[in-house]
Order: C-alpha cells, then structure tokens, then sequence
C-alpha cells in the first residue's frame, strides 16, 4: 500500500519505519525543512516509564487552578477564552478523578514500557547512536515531606511492574558521583533502573536515514497539510499546500498541530498545546550527571547527552506561542549551578522553547478514525520521547491487520 504519514517528528518517523519494513510504500509530509524540527527537536532527553503518572489528577486539578493565580510554579496557566482552550481544560477536569487517573496511568505505563523495547531493539537492529544511556533516573527530593509524598507517588506504578529503589542520601550519590556537592541538601530519592535517556533529535533523523536508505521511505519538507480527498469513506489522497499526495492509507501524527487539521476533517482529537522549555550546554566529562534525573521539588529534569548537559522544565499553557525571552531559564541555570557546581557556562547554551501535544487524558490516540484508511498516532504529551517507537510499531500492525503485540484497551479511537 501506499501510506502516508503526516508529521516528521519523532511520533510519526517511527511509524514510517515501521510501515516501510512491512512493505509499504511510506511518504512522509512535514511542514518544517527537516525531520525532527518541532516538539522532537529538544526535550529533557528521558525515556522514562517512571514518569507514566497521567497529570489530571485530584492534585493536579489544585495546582491548576493555582497556577491561574501564581507565576512560580511549574505549571503555569495564561488564561484564554479561546473556545479550543476552554474545551481542553473542561475535558481535563472530567480526568481529574482518582479513578480517572489510575485508569489513565496504567494505559501509559504499559504502552512505555512496550515503547522501551521498542526503542532499544530499534537500535539494535540498525546501530544507530544518539547518545543513549541505560543506567535508569533519578527523582529526588529536598526534604523528607516530599520525598514520601514522591515515593508515594511511585509506588503506585511500581506495583504495576516498574523497578524502583528508594535511596537515602548515601546510596543515592553512591549511584550518582555528580550529585556530591549537594548530597546534605538532599533527603534522598527514587531510582528507576529501567528509565534511560537519549537525544530524540538525532535519533529521529538517524532513523529517517535508515528508513529512506534500507526502505525507500520519502520525506517531502515544507509541505504544509491542508485537508483530505475523501471519496465514499476512504481517504484517496492528502491536500497539501503542493498539490494533492494520492495514498491507500494516511496516518496522523502532526503533535500539537493535530488539532488544527482534525476539524478541517471531521474527526475530534482533543489536543492542547502545552509549552516547555529546554537548555543545551556543553560539559566537562569528568563533571555533572551520569545519568538522567529530575529534581521533583523544582521541577527540573536533566539528561547527561554525550557532552552536553540537557536541562527542562516548565509546563506552559500559552497557545500556540513557541517565543521565549532569557529569564526564562533562570531557574533551570540556578539549580544546575547548585547541582553540579562548575560543570555549566550558561553563556554557550542552545535555548528551545517548544510545545507538547496533550490530552486531556495524557494518553496518546492511536487507530482508525473515522475513514476506513485514517489512522490516529498522536497526543503523546509530555512523554512523546518514551512512547514513540511503540506507538509506531502499534500503528503499523492496526494498518496491516494484524493483532499488536500491546493490549490495546484505552488506546485506541472512539469514533
């Protein structure tokens, strides 16, 4: 058949790979000048099933409605009357539920840990590098309330299969050398040995050039989506700003841009844009992190990439709005000078705003939407990183028929 795929971010590459290795002919649409250029291109670097937790929850509802009121938190709200916005935040609260929230962590929990095994037998199949570490995560806390509301917290989804130690704060520089600096600041922490990071950006372009080498996939850049041909109830090609692409099939994967196309195409995708931050800094070797962490009383994560030091955080509701200005990093740079004393030099930083596709839910839509031939893979929020490679292997086997591998019960599109 002939597919294709809308989008070239991290989401949508991997679903191209894995259509292409079944045979089909897989042309990819994206709107920037290269793959990986949107929410893809910067992010905190975990591939993380320790942070499957879904955000509507009872307490995420209160820290919400405080946000609308406070700046200094990690959430933070612009208040809108756009009709897209207040219909995201009125679906949101139905989620904020207890028994929502478990529901919802469970379906992300099994589909990152399917994700993970997908990512690294991706790599082991084609050998591609993106400066991956397999030595877990950190979450970590500054005082001993919030470290056994944390553990708490963890608990949850280490009872559903994730591998957790919690650690005082001997054990947790022991596994951490690069934390010794403020190891009496610390009063320990959880550490998931089954997380691991990596660079999202030059894994997906890597994997864009195995799938165009070994699979003949297409990628047509600056190719911005504009509807669908819809004759009877298939899909017979995709409008685009450069003229029609004809297909057999059409999977979308367009992130936050998701729900700027759904109702061009008479589909509900309740995507909401939710903007993050990210610094990129290059390190001495023998300084800083060894491995991922997050520091869960400020709300900043870090990847060791290589060389570089990868700091984020911040959870924005602003539309569409990618802009940032220097302040905004402010605290990213102060708690990693606190962190790792004289391993940064702000001055050399990449700084990135970009926007996470969300459901109200935080759980991604994958399937049949209501064409025959349209299939969803999209709204993967915070965690698009982790769940990528098994949401694509999940889309290639509904495109083919076949029965996945991964139970699909709260996964799938509800027309």
């Amino acid at each position: 058949m002939k597919v294709v795929v809308l989008g070239a971010g991290v989401v949508g590459t991997a679903a191209a790979w894995y259509l292409s290795k079944d045979g089909h002919d897989v042309t990819v649409l994206e709107r920037h000048d290269g793959v990986a250029r949107g929410t893809s291109q910067s992010n905190a670097g975990l591939v993380s099933p320790g942070d499957s937790t879904a955000w509507a929850s009872p307490a995420a509802l209160t820290t919400f409605v405080k946000s609308l009121f406070r700046s200094d938190l990690g959430i933070k709200v612009r208040f809108s009357l756009d009709p897209q916005f207040l219909s995201w935040c009125l679906r949101f609260l139905m989620q904020c539920t207890q028994s929502r929230a478990h529901a919802n962590t469970e379906v992300k929990l099994r589909l990152a840990f399917y994700a993970r095994q997908c990512i690294n037998a991706i790599q082991e199949e084609t050998g591609i590098s993106y400066d991956d570490r397999r030595r877990g995560i950190l979450y970590f806390y500054r005082s001993q309330q919030s470290m056994d509301a944390g553990v708490k917290h963890m608990q949850y989804i280490a009872d559903r299969g994730l591998a957790i130690e919690v650690v005082d704060r001997e054990r947790l520089v022991a596994l951490e050398p690069g934390l010794a600096a403020v190891k009496h600041q610390l009063a320990g922490g959880v550490y998931s040995s089954m997380d691991q990071t990596g660079d999202s950006s030059l894994f997906t372009r890597s994997l864009a050039e195995q799938a165009r080498v070994r699979h003949g996939v297409s990628f047509r850049f600056g190719t911005i989506v504009t509807g669908l041909d819809v004759e009877g109830n298939r899909v017979k090609a995709v409008l685009t700003d450069k003229g029609p692409v004809a297909c057999d099939a059409v999977v979308l994967s367009l992130g936050p841009e998701s729900s700027l196309l759904a109702p061009k195409i008479g589909i509900d995708v309740p995507v909401y844009p939710v903007k993050g931050y990210t610094a990129t800094l290059p390190i001495d070797e023998d300084k800083g992190p060894t491995m991922g962490g997050v520091d869960e009383d400020r709300l900043i994560a870090y990847s060791r990439l290589g060389n570089r030091l990868r700091l984020a955080s911040t959870a924005e509701f602003a539309g569409y709005d990618r802009t940032f200005k220097p302040a905004d990093f402010n605290s990213m740079f102060k708690t990693a000078h606190d962190l790792f004393p004289g391993a940064i030099d702000e001055t050399k930083a990449v700084l990135w705003s970009g926007l996470r596709p969300m459901m109200p839910g935080s759980v991604p839509v994958h399937g049949r939407a209501r064409y025959e031939n349209l299939f969803l893979d999209t709204g993967h929020g915070h965690v698009g990183w982790t769940m990528a490679c098994g949401s694509g292997k999940l889309v290639a086997d509904l495109v083919a028929g076949r029965k996945p591998e991964i139970d699909t019960a709260g996964l799938l599109y509800r027309n």
